[in-house]
């Protein structure tokens, strides 16, 4: 196996790229498929590629210390974009790529961006739309030209010809770019990452090589990644998670990373890949189980049995062998049957058939989510971390994986907990400071070096961290009973059902509930029983819909009445909304994240209705559409009282 090689001296992006160009040349770096076909580089044609990128940059006037955006999907080029701009100690800063230009204006703004590598057309026209607001970008380039043939706007350039520029200036001189690369240090700012603005504007996220390659290390000697692992790179590049998975540890182990033609094809490309180093957050997990779902439903009745009989077997079995624990003869026979016919052509549809360890994080997973993967024999575990630090902060070891913690702290982190159990952070992954932002890189690092997460928890006897929510969401129902809304939204959300859901109850009688339903899932099931809809809101709004989604909260509801401590957090009221849940509506920050804040004002008259006793409320919202557009939806939404359970008592 071919170990990932030495770096004690290739302590930055550029000089762990030069090692591998020079110790493994004609190994392949990064693919993409493109029209169909997968195109590679090899380590040594990236080099070279990244090199002639950089000298463009020098030419165009780039300087040591200058931000340059990059916004798009994942391509080999932005990746390459990403290290030239190392290359010359300049700062990367990734943006999503769905943000509307109006999002981009902030960030241009604080970042002072004078240069940007877009990916395409519609990357283009966002910027061009708020250039006049940031006067100080100079320089756009784009790497794909279709639809750009008759732009003549100033500084608008192709990729191509950047680097083609490039080519021109190490004609001249050659050593140019390696003498940049020369003055690099560990301790320079590697990239700039912006949060994803959960309750507000985005912070930039400064982060340095240290802290990078420490945390990128840590996670690759726990998990023993070789330069042999494949890798799918379809997360936006903008996610610290993405960075960390597709970029930082690829440069330090030298593996291969597959980036998808387009997010349609995700699933397909994946398949053919067979990637066997893993990374999703739970809304991918959620999405990929509602697909298997949909198809069950449309198989036989045969199929149907089958697959719910093997799956009890599963959830039995699955995970005690993947932790090597004790399991009956008859156990292991019936895992096995269940394997060939059922566990086995699952992960091959998921495209999981060779994943060795996989990981998921950015926010808290459900239970029932996770041990459906880990039952299927995924190597699944759960990795805690943020932005801030760098990702790697705690994660499930091999042997000893909980559904309901996220593991120990890795090498070098040190956790502590306040009186109140927030979860305080310290390690070698630490960012350097929020940008333009003393006062908040104040109130989130203290003076001893400690980062104030906001996120509460505790250990459990055997040293693994639980995280129950995010401290400031975490309250008390006004009986004093415990109210950790993420904890029920998980619950929901694993029924392909239901897509999104927000749970409300903070100092309230009773616990209440928004949710959306899942169009694909939910119109499937329509289809099958032979009810029409119109659209999204028509569809949320039939009463057999409404009687599915009650089933599922009762479901929920029995689940909590079996814990003492939770049993009067059960769902009493919901409604389900007449739209979905949007990032263009500010309803969910670019991460899939619930702003439940805002949720809650926006629509504080829906919240009173369910709390009023109401039966029905009159609502009409304000949306954006895809092409910019503004409008409004409304409807009159039934308020649903769910079936709840009395407390179950603990045997004695």
């Amino acid at each position: 196996m071919n170990r990932a090689p030495s770096a004690t001296a290739a302590d930055t992006f550029p000089r762990l790229l030069a090692q591998h160009a020079q110790q493994r040349p004609n190994a392949t770096a990064i693919r993409e498929k493109d029209l169909g076909i997968w195109q590679s580089w090899t380590w040594q044609q990236m080099r070279q590629e990244v090199g002639e990128i950089a000298a463009g940059l020098i030419q165009a006037g780039f300087k040591r210390g200058d931000h340059l955006a990059i916004i798009g999907e994942n391509r080999p080029r932005l990746y390459f974009t990403m290290t030239a701009v190392q290359c010359l100690g300049g700062i990367p800063v990734p943006m999503y790529q769905d943000a509307v230009a109006a999002e981009m204006t902030f960030v241009f703004d604080n970042a002072e961006i004078h240069f940007a590598v877009v990916e395409d057309q519609e990357q283009v026209d966002k910027v061009l739309e708020i250039r006049e607001k940031v006067p100080h970008l100079k320089q756009i380039f784009y790497d794909d030209a279709r639809g750009l043939r008759h732009y003549q706007q100033p500084g608008l350039q192709a990729y191509e010809a950047l680097r083609a520029s490039g080519q021109t200036l190490l004609q001249q001189q050659p050593s140019i770019v390696d003498e940049q690369i020369g003055i690099g240090r560990a301790s320079d700012v590697a990239a700039m990452f912006y949060t994803s603005g959960t309750t507000g504007h985005a912070k930039g996220v400064v982060l340095g090589y240290d802290n990078l390659i420490s945390a990128g290390r840590a996670g690759a000697e726990m998990e023993a990644l070789s330069a042999n692992e494949e890798v799918l790179a379809y997360l936006p590049m903008a996610w610290i998670g993405q960075n960390i998975f597709s970029y930082t540890q690829w440069l330090v182990c030298g593996f291969t990373v597959n980036c998808p033609e387009s997010a349609a094809t995700v699933n397909a490309d994946m398949k053919e890949i067979g990637p066997t180093y893993y990374f999703a957050p739970p809304r991918v997990l959620e999405a990929m189980l509602t697909q298997v779902m949909i198809r069950m439903e449309d198989a036989s009745a045969l199929k149907r049995r089958m697959f719910h009989y093997f799956m009890g077997v599963a959830r039995n079995v699955g995970g005690r062998l993947l932790d090597k624990d004790p399991v009956s003869t008859v156990d292991r026979l019936l895992y096995s049957l269940g394997d060939a016919f059922v566990y086995a052509p699952l992960r091959n549809s998921l495209g999981m058939s060779r994943v060795r360890v996989a990981y998921t994080a950015g926010e808290a997973i459900g239970p029932d989510l996770f041990t459906f993967y880990r039952s299927l024999g995924i190597n699944l575990k759960q990795l805690y971390g943020s932005t801030e630090t760098s990702v790697f902060v705690c994660v499930q070891e091999n042997g000893g994986v909980k559904a309901d913690t996220v593991g120990p702290p890795v090498k070098g982190v040190e956790i502590k907990l306040t009186d109140a159990g927030e979860i305080l952070i310290r390690s070698p992954g630490l960012f350097r400071e929020y940008y333009k932002a003393p006062e908040a890189t104040r109130e989130a690092k203290d003076v001893d070096g400690w980062f104030h997460t906001g996120d509460a928890g505790y250990f459990d006897q055997g040293g693994h961290l639980k995280i129950i929510d995010r401290a400031k969401d975490v309250g008390k129902l006004s009986d004093g009973t415990l109210f950790a809304p993420k904890y029920i939204e998980n619950k929901l959300k694993f029924f392909p059902t239901i897509k999104e859901a927000v749970a409300f109850g903070d100092r309230r009688s009773m616990v209440t509930a928004f949710v959306n339903i899942d169009m694909e899932a939910v119109g499937n099931w329509a289809e099958r029983h032979n009810l029409p809809y119109a659209g999204y809101t028509d569809l949320a709004a039939k009463p057999e819909v409404l009687t599915l989604v009650r089933e599922a909260v009762g479901k929920v509801n029995a689940d909590l009445a079996s814990d003492p401590a939770l049993a009067n957090a059960q769902i009493h009221r919901f409604i389900v909304l007449h739209k979905e849940l949007d990032a263009d509506d500010d309803e969910l920050t670019r991460t899939r994240k619930v702003r439940r804040g805002f949720i809650q004002q926006k629509f504080d008259q829906l919240v009173d209705a369910m709390y009023g006793g109401l039966n029905e409320q009159y609502v009409e919202t304000a949306v954006k559409f895809e092409d910019g557009r503004t409008g409004k939806i409304s409807a009159t939404l039934k308020v649903i009282d769910a079936e709840v359970f009395p407390a179950l008592k603990k045997a004695a």
